[in-house]
Parts: C-alpha cells; structure tokens; sequence
C-alpha cells in the first residue's frame, strides 16, 4: 500500500506519545510540500476528515507570489479556500522528523468538494481513471539525480551560489569509494525512506563530483507521484540535519552534468500480474499495444515537454555528450536517446522518458505520459523503427524543444493534451509557463553583468 501507517495505529500513537506532530501536505504545481503541522491529538479527533488551505497555493510561483491572469484564483476572487482532504492511505511515519508522521491530502473545490481540476494530483487521477476505464494499470518509476553538497544551504547562499564545494571533489560515477564518502547522507536516506514506506532499490554516484541517483522501487503511478515528492523532500531534510545541502535544479553549473528524473512507464492487467507490454513473439519483444503507447509518447513529446521540464534552466540541461537527450526518438537501450526501451525479452520491459529533469512535478509528468500514450493506443500509430548510433549527431531527428518559450507555444496548441486534460488546466499551466518565462525576461543576471557592465 501507499503508506506505511494505518489510522488506527495513528492513534495508538498518539495515546503512547510516540507521535506529536502530523503533517497534512498538498502536491503544488512545483511539485513541492505545503501544508499544515497539526497538533497530531487534534489530527486524529478532527482534521483527519478535512482541513482548509488558501486556494493561491495553486495560483502562485515559486517564490510563493501570487500571479495574476489566472481563473481559478485571483485577488478580485479573493482568494478563498480549498479543501485539502487527506487521503489517509498515504499516511506514514517520517523517521527523520522526531515523533512525525505525514499525509498527503487532495485537494477538493471549497463548494462541491470534488477534486480540483488544476491541481496536480487530480490531473494525474484523471488520467489514471482513463487506464482504468479500459482495464490498464500504468507502473511506474522515476530516477531522481541530485548534486550532494558540502555546504549548508546558508553557506550556499552567502556565497551566491559559486564555488560550492560538493561532497567529493571529482567525478564518481558508480565509484564505491568515492561514494563511500558521501554515506553519512545516503545512507540514512536509503534506509529512512525504507522505514517511511518508500522501498529504496539503490544509491549510486552520478556523472558529476557530488551528484547522486537514488532508485525507487516501482509502483502504480500515484503511489509513485507521492513517493517522489516525500523522497525530494526528505532528501533535503536530511541533508540540512547532516549539515549539508542537496540541489535538484535540472543545471545548476554549467560545466557539470545535469541531474535528470527519467521515467520508466508500462502498462499491466487490471489485477497487476499480466504485463502488456511483454510479447516474446513481437518485434523487439514489444507488444502491439507497447508499441502504439511508445509511438503517442514520441508523436506528442514536443506538446509536453513543459511537463517534463518547467523553468528557463530546465532547457540548459538539454547539451549534447552530456547523458540528456536532445532528440526525440526511441533506441534499444542507447543513453543518448529520448526514450529508451529497457527490459527486452522480460516481462518488465518498459519505456524509459530520458527528457525530464530533476525539477518536474512528477504528477503532471506522468498524467502527460499517460495521455500521450493513451493517444497512440487510440490512433492506433506505428512505432517507428529504432534509431541507431549517437543521436547528438544525427541532423535529420527531431529536437526536444530547446527553450522555455518553444515549449510553452507548443503546449498551449496541444489538441491531444486539451482533449485529456481539459481546456482550462492547460490554460493553467500555460499562464503558469508564461509567467515564468515573463519573470526571467525582465530580471538581470549575473551572466549579464559580467559581459557587459563595462564592455557595452
């Protein structure tokens, strides 16, 4: 199940004084924690049914400021409440939290109490209930990479930023000593994210000094969503407590790697035991439905790939040599390719999304997979055949948006996205894309000033 906690040991917990505190948390549109620390006795006497929250929470940036232009909240609205009802599968111990323990709540209209369209888990239980309406469940699983620092985030930020030491001065790709370096971090995060309910398959350094890839073990695709936003969050809770900071910008240095979150996504029976994308007498092993999914999640990678890379930096990690993609195609487990096909020839072959970054919001990444997907099982498209060779060089492939601005328009004229997930959350996060993108237009950078404060 989703958590690890069931209400009624919650509250044998709370009458033995072994929980305090619970956490009543919504998914924002960055993917981010918000929420309440309740007094855990008031939690289980009362605020295990509902509590309230202010319905900018999904109307804002991320420096938490509210952005004009959108429908669902504004200041001539007022900016009223939302529900935030918690979904009391998901409840949890949080080991690393004296006496915690977390929810994830969704997050209802204030009126008819029906799941707000816009909000990030609602999108992705949409598209969930579409898997089911044809008898589907779509498993998933995210890498997170990140970049492990030896530095406090204050440290960090009086030093602007340059020049952070990270926690091992060279690169240590798959380099147990290396990385042995680095186990006052990982491995409490390995093993307190087991205790919390988030099955850890492995650690391992990354393509960068410092940088870091944890494994979560796979799931049904909210379940998953929830054990991405708790792991990115715990990460940095406990770096901080260990005197250390963690960064998953997408590109952070522009010298170094990038930290992506690929995403493995297949199809199963309704009952979870018959793998659908698994046909040993196919072409690559890949079922007729396997392949139709993979090619509406090549035909539509250009209309969401805001969904898989939301901010300006998100594009600068998209150079080619450097493991991120810059070509939308498929191989046979090639790195330098958008979607790679893992598994061939087991019963867990799958795709593997190779474009987002470590800074998506992983419900609105999986709620566009699926809906692509979807798409090419209607459309009832043809894989195309696998590319071969280094796709950084191949010319005549299509390209992975290359700015925020270029993802954005194509988003915003995505017929297939609109079908799937309504015309106003698109607008939603197309105003969300577009204010962003306003934000950067207007702000002077230090890149700047270094160029021309005196040459101009």
């Amino acid at each position: 199940m989703a958590g690890n906690f069931s209400f009624d040991q919650l509250k044998q917990a709370v009458s033995n004084g072994e929980i305090d505190t619970v956490l009543a948390c919504i998914v924002d549109m960055q993917g981010r924690l918000a929420g309440k620390r309740f007094l855990a006795q008031y939690f289980v006497d009362s605020a295990h049914g509902e509590t309230h929250g202010c319905n900018y929470l999904l109307a804002a940036d991320i420096d938490m400021e509210p952005v004009p232009g959108y429908k669902a909240a504004s200041w001539s609205k007022g900016y009223g409440d939302f529900v935030m009802k918690p979904d009391l599968s998901t409840l949890r111990r949080i080991p690393w939290l004296e006496k915690t323990a977390l929810v994830i709540c969704d997050v209802l209209d204030h009126h008819d109490h029906e799941d707000l369209a816009h909000s990030p888990r609602a999108i992705l239980k949409k598209q969930i209930q579409r898997l089911k309406e044809r008898g589907y469940i779509g498993y998933f699983a995210s890498e997170l990479e990140f970049y492990l620092f030896s530095e406090t985030y204050d440290s960090a930020r009086r030093k602007h930023w340059q020049g952070l030491d990270t926690a091992s001065p060279y690169i240590g790709d798959y380099q147990i000593g290396i990385t042995t370096k680095e186990e006052g971090v990982m491995r409490r995060l390995r093993n307190e994210m087991e205790a919390a309910g988030i099955p850890i398959e492995n650690s391992k350094g990354e393509w960068g000094p410092g940088q870091e890839e944890i494994n979560v073990r796979y799931a049904e695709a909210l379940e998953m969503a929830d054990r991405h936003v708790i792991l990115k969050n715990g990460a940095k809770e406990i770096a901080h407590s260990e005197g250390k900071a963690i960064s998953f910008m997408a590109k952070y240095n522009y010298g170094l790697a990038g930290n992506s979150s690929h995403i493995h996504n297949s199809l199963w029976s309704a009952d979870g035991k018959t793998p659908l994308f698994f046909d040993k007498n196919a072409e690559w092993t890949l079922s007729t439905l396997g392949q139709q999914w993979a090619a509406g999640q090549l035909k539509y990678a250009k209309e969401f790939t805001w969904f898989l890379a939301p901010y300006i930096n998100s594009y600068k990690r998209f150079q080619a040599g450097t493991f991120a993609p810059t070509k939308i195609m498929w191989s046979e487990d090639n790195r330098t390719a958008g979607f790679r096909l893992c598994g061939e020839g087991t019963k867990g072959i799958r795709m593997e999304c190779r474009i987002g970054g470590a800074d998506l919001n992983p419900y609105l990444a999986f709620a566009a997979l699926i809906a692509a997907g979807l798409a090419g099982i209607d459309e009832k498209l043809e894989l195309q055949k696998p590319f071969v060779g280094d796709a950084y060089q191949a010319s005549q492939l299509p390209e992975i948006p290359k700015t925020l601005r270029d993802a954005t328009e194509t988003l915003a004229n995505s017929a297939m996205l609109e079908q799937a997930f309504g015309e106003d959350v698109v607008e939603h996060y197309v105003h969300t894309a577009r204010w962003e993108q306003f934000e950067y237009d207007r702000r002077i950078t230090d890149w700047e000033l270094h160029r021309g404060f005196e040459r101009y």
